[in-house]
This record gives structure tokens, C-alpha cells and sequence, in this order.
């Protein structure tokens, strides 16, 4: 333990007791210690002193330690210096000494006698002991290391814990190229063959884990630049430090490389290490910019300064993808001049009492308008730029007030500390950037044409700018924040006076920390624009506004996930299939980002297209998986069928999704459910509680191979219906099991309106932890009234044209469409005379009233009708013309017992297919 003052205003204020890091020096130098009584007799006895002299307490105390523990031969001399000790002197040298019954020397101590006086005010001696020994034998060891680090003809690599290389020797850099600094942070796949690197990686993992040496481990690849093949023997053996702790492993083997040179300053090393590490563990954890900048203060702030503060560009904040404003000239005094927009959006301070002020923008001529002040929630509030007292600070920082930044351990720092010093007024030197005006936390502001901090953000250099007279702020580094060649922002680092001076290693830790801040916040801003792109391009292929369907009440809601998470397939859709029918369709697509997005936009487009041939509900998810296969392979389909031997990880993976299908037909009220890996739909009959629908759970869509089954449900009046993706029902905080009987339980409830269930979902279920999207589509199930439905069968003879035109005419003129019974009965003839003509079995008129007007007649041919553009000497060849020219719309299906053929027209007085004109009905002759 060793104890450190707290000092504030040179008043002591307390200690801070600090543990030894491991691997301290005091681990293989043991420091023993003893005292001398006025008689010369040993009154204290350390158990240092008993480790190393190789005598108990109760052995030593009471006795002469020159007649104990000196050869014969100086104890003379020994007495001398003992009686000279016990008259005031203080004596330093090197004393032999053996152990009791021992008459050769034992060692050699180096001792340090140093006068004291016992509390009834007699002389005694303190004596501070060190085994010249181990001294020596440190000497040897780093002697021998150095040797055979820097001269072996042997590679040397030490991998950390790891398992990334920490130090190389030259050896290993003439072989794989480079400089030693090149190669830190590797690991084995970067100089093997895979299989190679596997093999390595496991025997380094072995040997960590085991402490098991492995000696002569043949590894074979080849040098960067060279094409023969090269073999390695390696060694490989877990290193400690002096407490026993594991550090690594060392690799002993040839054409290895060499580290850079290990004596470099080794406090200033192992700060800046230390420094980085914690930069690569807290930088960047989140993908919000502000976020990023106060986690590079709170690593920088107080390891390497004392005062810290973050600029970044406006546009950035805001989204523009344009770039950074233009410069003001040279001549330009205004506030438009300088830089581009910043906005201040992190600061930091480790000095506690001291207000200090640094970065101000500096106005020359013309008073400056105030400064904007920060947005609702884009940066913490920020008080008047003044004094901070004690109590703002963290214990850590408040430490750290002075001396060199990051030479001393700070104390744990509570969670509120970073916001703390984010929330204070911008602490940082007056003069470097301006005049001393403050600068408060989410302000906008330019820095002036001719500051340090607007030359930083224009050429990408740093700048050291020293601080003002009469300013606690020694120096401050000004860094811009360059990422892929993009300036971000401006950092800026202060020391105080009596800290240590910024040097060149500091300035390129600066640099090197800003740049790591800088890539996070670029790869936040460009997953942000990805991620805001992707969620338009979802949401544009996802059905507008609400759908509508024949004999269903429809509700949907889509909810994005957060910033923090990839935007992921979710899709739903509702399409209208002839005879007033409906497919509810709802799909994930596994993967997230862009590809995602679009991988589920080309299968809805397959989803639609297929549904448009009307068929069923198994053979649409068939159909669809195979395109999702031939989407995946770059040949195709027919690529797909034949393997998937250039098919990488990635298409498979984001081509790979689930789906259910459903049809509904309003007039039986029946519902085809086909399942390709999606989570069964839940269905809530009036009076009792919500249920999962058994609908076999096929295969994903891209997997191929299994058939999909159909189930068909008939649902009773007002029953409700729900399709949901897994975002709505899983989470890392609730399984699967947990969140289908919540989602359950939040249907299972009186009747409301569809959009209040729909919200009461929502609000009820655990829908804000943004790890997935969420697609939840709602039906309520209203069959078409019997009186809505006309159906009829007719005998295969000729007169059932005839009699199908009376009952069609009869029926319309029940439902008051008077004015459509001519354009009806024409349609009807045709239909039915080509049914009699081509088709086979028996007749079946239907005519349906929605939103529009449907005719259906089948009969149980096979044979598609297929329209056709009739000659001029024809004499027939034109029904199916006149059906399509008359018609909104017409087309035929397939049915478990033949065809149908039907048409469909708009109801009077709405917007419905304009009447054919007379060039339009010659050109069909």
C-alpha cells in the first residue's frame, strides 16, 4: 500500500491509499528493516529483516546485531560505527553479513543507518537494509534479456493475454517487412495461411490457458512478397510478471521480428499504452456523436490533461451531408468569419476551484450577436461559465489537479463524473482560440480566420499554443479530428502549470486519440445516413397509409429500431386478389442494414407478383423460395438449383427470411394459412381469450428442399386476426415464451376500435428496446352479407346463356345498378358462351357487391382462357377483347375443381374505367 496526499491550495486535506500495481519493483527487490536501542542492542525486527537475515523477531530483538550478524574480522569496526550512529551520525555502505552458525559470509547488504531518539529522548537507529543480491541478479537478468532480445538470430514475438502481438524483434521484421510498430496489434492470421493461424491460435490459447510449454511447433507459410513457402519452428511459453500474474505468451522460433526499442521511457510507455488500450475499450461504444466526444474527455481527462473540451461541425450534428462551411478571408473581421459552424459539445476539467477558459472565438470590430444556445436535448445544460467548486468534481479528477497528467493512478471515478464534466462550463485557455469570452456547452460558435484552432481545422495539423500569462493553463494541444481524410471536428487538450510540458510522443497520443474519436463519430454519421436511407427505402416499399380489403377492418403499425441498431427486414402488405379475396402477407428478413432493406423489398415485389397469378397459399411461398435462392446466388435461380458454391456468407444470410401467407375470401369467411419459419398468427374469437393459430412452421424462404403445408381456418363474425414479426414478442430482457403470453394477454380484452388495439399493443408489450424492428398487422374479420352475394349454378346447354343474362339482370336490379345491367348481361353472355364452348362440367354464375362489382363464372376446364387479337377475316376470337375493353379488370384462375373466370367493374357514381370510344370498339375489327 502506499499513500498519496490530497492537497488542495497547499493545505493537506487527507490521504488516498493506493495498492502497488502488479509488477512492481518492490517485487523482486525486498526492502528489510530494523532499529537500534540506546544500548546497541536491536529493539525492532521487520519480517523483511527475518526473511532476508534468516531470523525470527524473538531470535533477533534484545541482541547485538554486529556480534550476530558481522564475520569476526569487522566487528570492531561495526562497534565503532554503532557508537558514531548512536551520537548523531547517519551512516550509508555495504556491510557482509551471515547467518547465525554460519561462519562464511551469507551476502552482502547494502544498509542505510539513520539516527533516532526513543520517546524518553535517548538515541536510538533506524536501518534500512537491501540484499545487494538481488540487485546485482535484476542487473544480470535485464542484461541477459536485452541480449538475447536484441542480438538473437532467433524471431521473438510476445502475445498478450489477448492473443495479439504486444513486442517483436528485428529478426521477425526482416522476414515479414515493416517496422516493429507494424506488426503490434496483429494476430497469427495476419502472416499465416488459415489453417496455419488456426493451428498457432489454438496453441497460443493452450498455452495461456495451461501454462503448458510447446516447443518445436512446425508452422509453414510464406513471407510477405515472397512465393516459396517457408517453415518456422516455434516455441511458445506463458511469461509472468514478478506477483505471478499472467502477461502473455512468448514465441521463440525464426525470421521473426523485432519490437521497438523496450527502454523507451518506460512511465511515458506504459501511460500512453494504458491510454490507448482504455481509448479502444471506451471510445466508441455508442453510435450517438455527442456520446462518442464526452467518452474521448472522460479517457483523456485526467490520464493525459487536466482540461479538455470538443468541437464538432454543426452540419454534422445536423445531418447535412454537405461539406463544412466556407472560410472567411483574411480580411474579414465579422463573426462569418473563420470557420465553419461548431458546435461545443463536450468539456472537461480535473482541476477543482480553478476557473479556467479555453477555445473562445475572438470578434474583432463589430459587437457579436449572442451566441445560440443548445437545442433541447442535444447537449447537456451548461451554467454560466465561472468557478467550479470542490463538490462538482469526481474524486479522481480532483486528484489530479496538478503535477503530470496520467503519472498518478486516479481513484475509482463515480458514474456520474463524466456528466459532471460535460455538464461544466467550458474550463479551457483563454487566448488559444480567441479572446477569454466562455464558451458554454452546446453552443454554436466559428472560430476566428486567424486562431490555432481555425488553422487546425483547415490544414489537419495540430498546434501547440502556449497559455496566457497570468493563466493556470500551461499549454494546450489543439487537435483536429480527422477521419478517412474527413475533418469532423476539434479537440482540445490543456495542461496546468506545474504539469509536465506537452512533447512530441504526447502530441502524436493526441493525435492518435482524436483520430480514434474522429473514426467512431464518422462511422456513427455514416451509419446514421445508412441507416436513415435504409429506413426510407423500407418504409417507401411498405403499403402506404392504411390498406383497405373486401369484408376486413385492416390496422397496421411499423416501428423502426433505434439509432443504435441496424434496420433490420420487417415487411408486411395487404393485396387485393380477385372475387373480392385478400392476401395478408408479414415477413423478416434475416440481416439488417441496406442489404436487408432491399433484400425485402425485391421479395415483396416477388410476394406481389406472385400473388397476382392467384395461387395458392403453399405454392406462392414455393414459388418464393426459390426466387429468395436465385436472389442469393449470383447465377440465379437455376445457379441456385445447381449449388451454392459462389454463394458467399453474407447473401446467404441476408437472403434467408420468413414469411406468412394468408388469403381470406369474405364470402365463406375462410382463411388459407401457409407458414415458411414465421411465428404463428394469433387469433381472438368474440367472448374468448387470444390463441395461436397450429399452422406448420415450413422451412425459411431461401432454405429449399420441404414442401410448405396449408391450413384453412374459417374465422366466426368479428373475430380478430394479427400477423407480427419477432421484434414484437422478443427481446434480450424477454424470451420468446414470455412475450407471446404478454402479447396474448394484451388482446384478450373487450371489444375496441382495431387502431386502439393496435396502440394498446404497442404500449403494453416491451416495444422501446429497439434491438429489432417491429411490423404487427391487425384484421378484423366482417364477411360480406348474405344479401351481397348472388350465385347460381346453371346446366351445360344453350340456354343457360340466356338464363344467365335474367338472373344476372334481375340480381342488379335488386342492388339499384340499373346502369350497369347492359354492360353485366354483355359480359355474362360472353363469359358463359365460352364456358359452354371450351370449358366442361357444370356452370357456376356468382356476382359479388363490395367497394366494386365482381362477376364470376367457372366450370371445371382446365384450359386458361388466352385473349387475342382476332384477325379481320375472323369471324370470332373477340369476347375476351370486349371483356377487357368493358371492364376495370378481368382475369382467370385456377380452383381445386377447374377455373374461374371473371371481370370486375366499378359501382356507379364512382371512379371507375371510362366508357370505350368508337375508334376503341372498331379496333377489335
Amino acid at each position: 500500500m502506499s499513500e498519496i496526499p490530497e492537497t488542495a491550495n497547499g493545505a493537506a486535506r487527507g490521504v488516498v491509499w493506493q495498492s502497488s500495481p502488479p509488477g512492481s519493483i518492490y517485487d523482486y527487490i525486498r526492502v528489510a528493516s530494523f532499529s537500534i536501542g540506546p544500548d546497541g542492542l536491536v529493539d525492532q525486527w521487520s519480517r523483511r529483516a527475518a526473511e532476508l537475515f534468516g531470523v525470527s523477531a524473538e531470535e533477533a530483538r534484545g541482541k547485538d546485531p554486529v556480534e550476530v550478524f558481522m564475520p569476526a574480522h569487522l566487528r570492531e569496526r561495526g562497534h565503532r560505527r554503532v557508537r558514531e550512529i548512536l551520537d548523531g551520525r547517519e551512516w550509508t555502505g555495504l556491510v557482509p553479513f551471515h547467518q547465525p552458525g554460519e561462519e562464511r559470509p551469507h551476502g552482502i547488504a547494502e544498509m542505510y543507518v539513520m539516527p533516532s531518539e526513543t520517546g524518553n529522548g535517548q538515541r536510538g537507529a533506524l536501518c534500512i537494509v537491501v540484499d545487494v543480491r538481488a540487485l546485482r541478479r535484476i542487473e544480470t537478468d535485464l542484461a541477459a534479456s536485452q541480449a538475447i532480445f536484441g542480438q538473437s538470430p532467433f524471431g521473438f514475438l510476445l502475445f498478450g493475454t489477448d492473443l495479439t502481438v504486444k513486442r517483436t524483434n528485428r529478426r521477425f521484421a526482416t522476414v515479414f517487412g515493416g517496422t516493429t510498430d507494424d506488426h503490434r496489434g496483429r494476430t497469427a492470421y495476419d502472416y499465416l495461411p488459415h489453417a496455419e493461424a488456426e493451428r498457432m491460435t489454438a496453441a497460443l490459447r493452450k498455452v495461456l490457458e495451461t501454462g503448458e510449454a510447446v516447443t518445436d511447433l512446425e508452422i509453414v507459410g510464406a513471407a510477405p512478397g515472397a512465393r516459396d513457402r517457408r517453415h518456422w519452428s516455434i516455441n511458445l511459453y506463458r511469461v509472468h510478471s514478478g506477483s505471478g500474474r499472467p502477461v502473455g505468451v512468448a514465441g521463440l522460433g525464426i525470421d521473426v521480428t523485432r519490437r521497438h526499442n523496450a527502454a523507451r521511457e518506460a512511465a511515458s510507455a506504459r501511460r500512453n499504452l494504458a491510454l490507448l488500450n482504455e481509448a479502444g475499450a471506451r471510445i466508441g461504444t455508442t453510435l450517438d456523436l455527442q456520446a462518442t466526444a464526452r467518452e474521448l474527455l472522460d479517457v483523456a481527462v485526467p490520464g493525459f490533461c487536466d482540461f479538455a473540451a470538443v468541437d464538432l461541425y454543426q452540419g454534422l450534428l445536423t445531418g447535412d451531408e454537405a461539406p463544412p462551411g466556407r472560410w472567411g478571408g483574411s480580411q474579414d473581421v465579422g463573426y462569418g468569419a473563420g470557420s465553419a459552424e461548431v458546435r461545443r459539445v463536450a468539456v472537461a476539467s480535473a482541476v477543482p476551484d480553478t476557473p479556467v477558459r479555453l477555445g473562445r472565438q475572438r470578434h474583432t470590430g463589430a459587437a457579436s450577436p449572442d451566441v445560440p444556445p443548445a437545442r433541447d436535448g442535444e447537449a447537456a445544460e451548461a451554467g454560466n461559465a465561472g468557478e467550479m467548486s470542490h463538490g462538482e468534481m469526481s474524486h479522481g479528477a480532483a486528484s489530479q489537479g496538478t503535477g503530470t497528467p496520467g503519472t498518478v493512478s486516479p481513484g475509482p471515478v463515480s458514474p456520474g463524473a463524466a456528466s459532471e464534466r460535460a455538464a461544466a462550463p467550458a474550463p479551457l485557455a483563454g487566448g488559444a482560440c480567441g479572446d477569454p469570452a466562455p464558451i458554454k456547452v452546446g453552443s454554436v460558435h466559428r472560430f476566428p480566420f486567424n486562431s490555432p484552432c481555425a488553422g487546425a481545422l483547415r490544414t489537419g495539423r495540430p498546434h501547440t499554443v502556449p497559455g496566457p500569462d497570468g493563466s493556470v493553463v500551461q499549454s494546450t494541444l489543439v487537435v483536429p479530428m480527422v477521419a478517412h481524410d474527413t475533418t469532423v471536428g476539434l479537440a482540445q487538450f490543456s495542461r496546468a502549470m506545474g504539469s509536465e510540458p506537452f512533447g512530441e510522443r504526447d502530441r502524436a497520443l493526441a493525435v492518435e486519440l482524436a483520430a480514434r474519436a474522429a473514426v467512431c463519430i464518422d462511422n456513427a454519421r455514416l451509419y446514421r445516413r445508412e441507416h436513415e436511407r435504409a429506413l426510407i427505402l423500407q418504409r417507401s416499399l411498405l403499403p402506404p397509409g392504411d390498406p383497405e380489403a373486401a369484408g376486413l377492418d385492416i390496422a397496421c403499425r411499423y416501428l423502426p429500431g433505434t439509432v443504435g441498431s441496424e434496420v433490420g427486414g420487417d415487411w408486411f402488405d395487404v393485396i387485393e386478389l380477385p372475387g373480392h379475396r385478400t392476401a395478408l402477407v408479414i415477413g423478416d428478413v434475416m440481416g439488417r442494414g441496406l442489404r436487408a432493406a432491399v433484400a425485402m423489398g425485391e421479395l415483396r415485389t416477388a410476394v406481389r407478383t406472385l400473388a397476382q397469378l392467384d395461387l395458392e397459399p403453399a405454392e406462392v411461398l414455393s414459388h418464393l423460395d426459390e426466387i429468395a435462392r436465385g436472389l442469393g446466388a449470383p447465377g440465379g435461380a437455376q445457379q441456385s438449383a445447381r449449388g451454392h458454391k459462389s454463394r458467399g456468407p453474407e447473401l446467404s444470410e441476408v437472403y434467408l427470411a420468413t414469411c406468412v401467407y394468408a388469403v381470406y375470401d369474405p364470402v365463406t369467411r375462410r382463411c388459407t394459412f401457409a407458414n415458411a419459419g414465421h411465428l404463428p398468427p394469433a387469433l381472438v374469437e368474440p367472448g374468448r381469450a387470444a390463441r395461436l393459430l397450429d399452422v406448420p412452421p415450413g422451412m425459411p424462404l431461401g432454405v429449399g428442399g420441404e414442401p410448405f403445408e396449408e391450413v384453412t381456418v374459417e374465422l366466426p363474425e368479428g373475430a380478430l386476426l394479427a400477423l407480427y414479426t419477432d421484434g414484437l414478442v422478443e427481446s434480450r430482457d424477454h424470451p420468446l415464451d414470455e412475450g407471446l403470453k404478454a402479447f396474448r394477454t394484451a388482446l384478450t380484452g373487450p371489444d375496441r376500435p382495431l387502431e386502439d388495439v393496435c396502440d394498446h399493443v404497442l404500449t403494453t408489450l416491451d416495444t422501446g428496446h429497439g434491438e429489432d424492428d417491429i411490423a404487427l398487422l391487425m384484421a378484423r374479420i366482417q364477411g360480406l352479407p348474405g344479401d351481397a352475394v348472388g350465385d347460381w349454378r346453371l346446366p351445360r346447354e344453350p340456354r343457360s346463356v340466356g338464363r344467365a343474362r335474367e338472373l344476372a339482370r334481375a340480381q342488379l336490379t335488386a342492388w339499384e345498378l340499373e346502369p350497369l345491367v347492359d354492360t353485366v348481361e354483355l359480359l355474362v353472355s360472353e363469359l358463359v358462351t365460352n364456358a359452354l364452348r371450351y370449358g366442361e362440367g357444370e356452370i357456376r354464375l356468382r356476382l359479388l357487391r363490395d367497394r366494386t362489382l365482381v362477376c364470376e363464372v367457372w366450370d371445371a376446364g382446365l384450359v386458361q382462357p388466352r385473349r387475342r387479337r382476332a384477325k379481320d377475316t375472323d369471324e370470332g376470337g373477340r369476347g375476351l377483347q370486349l371483356v377487357g375493353l368493358l371492364s376495370a379488370g378481368w382475369g382467370s384462375r385456377r380452383t381445386p375443381h377447374g377455373k374461374t373466370v371473371w371481370f370486375e367493374l366499378a359501382l356507379p357514381g364512382g371512379e371507375g374505367a371510362a366508357e370505350p370510344t368508337v375508334d376503341q370498339l372498331l379496333s377489335m375489327f
